[in-house]
């Protein structure tokens, strides 16, 4: 039999209020402390480092982000006490001007004033600002409504805009087919012990019962699906096929896929899906709230990575380990794009699944 690996697919319905930017980031400037103990690290160490700084100093930090050049994990920081934390800690502090706490308050004054259709919004750490999006769709009354929520927020948001459009990332094509649409498989899971996969949860409330060509026998059914709110489906193997733990890579290989992780902003990240292939990027934001047309999704990862419409579901990685599902975004792998995607620690704990 065929073996099934991880990609993206599509949803037969249609489409979805996209979102996209376009002005120039107001890089904040900031004092970098002399960081004694920041030793060169991975981005897979930086986000495990990160992640325990978060757990320790709780909302002391204003977010933070890889630096590829220097391989250190820099944390941003608005006052010296803080500051000596997190270089005790081993990673560089650098002094901002906005604190978690006011960001994260512009980000509730934006959920409540302007949940458009075609906007999206994500803290950047590099800019120290929360980044607003706007796509094409997004003219007349509505743009005067985003613009005015922005500028009430003054200078601790950044917006921008794009002639692309923001949309669930669905189409017709090959891979895993339901009776009018494909999507991409995102990660082989088990729960108690039984064979099941991950995909878009816009793709698990477009299909029932999915076969690994088009018109072919059944392989698998939807077991459970949510979107909006979340992005991600868990689908149950009903026939007797290969689910290794793994990611096609669309050269006769594959990566092998040994747990979940969270992603880190400024770790370069690959996407598999069943339209475009392997492509890869970075990841710009975390906890990004996007607004489609069928309703709002929040807590996603922000990306540069190309997708396509069919490639919805798939895997986002990086090396062995599992990041992301594909949810949606605008532009395409000719011309660039950038696409979100649903974490996966968060669908894992959702349906009890583990890796595998």
């Amino acid at each position: 039999m065929k073996q099934r690996w991880m990609s993206g697919r599509r949803a037969a319905t249609a489409a979805a209020g996209a979102l996209a930017l376009g002005a120039t980031l107001t890089m904040q400037s900031a004092a970098a402390a002399p960081a004694p103990n920041a030793a060169p690290m991975s981005a897979a160490s930086a986000g495990r480092l990160a992640h325990r700084i978060d757990a320790t100093l709780a909302d002391r930090t204003a977010g933070s982000y890889y630096d590829a050049k220097t391989k250190k994990l820099i944390v941003n920081v608005v006052d010296a006490a803080t500051a000596d934390a997190v270089r005790t800690a081993g990673a560089q502090p650098r002094t901002v001007k906005h604190s978690m706490a006011q960001l994260d308050s512009a980000k509730r004054e934006l959920k409540a004033r302007a949940s458009i259709p075609g906007t999206a919004w994500s803290m950047d750490p590099v800019s120290n600002t929360v980044v607003v999006k706007a796509d094409r769709t997004v003219t007349g009354t509505r743009l005067a409504q985003l613009d005015k929520a922005v500028r009430d927020l003054g200078d601790s948001v950044t917006l921008k805009r794009t002639a692309g459009r923001f949309q669930p990332l669905i189409s017709g094509g090959d891979a895993i087919w339901g009776s009018n649409a494909r999507c991409s498989l995102g990660f082989n899971v088990t729960v108690g012990g039984q064979p099941y996969f991950l995909t878009a949860g816009h793709c698990g409330n477009a299909v029932s019962n999915w076969s690994d060509q088009q018109g072919g026998s059944e392989i698998a059914v939807t077991e459970a699906s949510t979107f909006p709110g979340h992005d991600y489906a868990l689908v149950r193997y009903t026939s007797d096929i290969d689910h290794p733990s793994a990611v096609d890579l669309y050269d006769g290989s594959s990566q092998q896929i040994s747990g979940a992780g969270d992603a880190t902003v400024g770790e370069q990240v690959q996407r598999s899906g069943s339209t475009t292939g392997v492509n890869g990027g970075q990841v710009t934001g975390l906890d990004a709230t996007v607004t489609y047309a069928e309703g709002q999704v929040d807590g996603l990862i922000d990306t540069t990575v190309c997708a396509e419409p069919g490639d919805s579901g798939g895997s986002l990685f990086d090396g062995s380990t599992a990041l992301g599902l594909t949810s949606g975004g605008s532009g395409d792998c000719s011309s660039g794009g950038e696409t979100f995607f649903q974490p996966v620690p968060e669908a894992l704990q959702a349906y009890g699944a583990q890796i595998g």
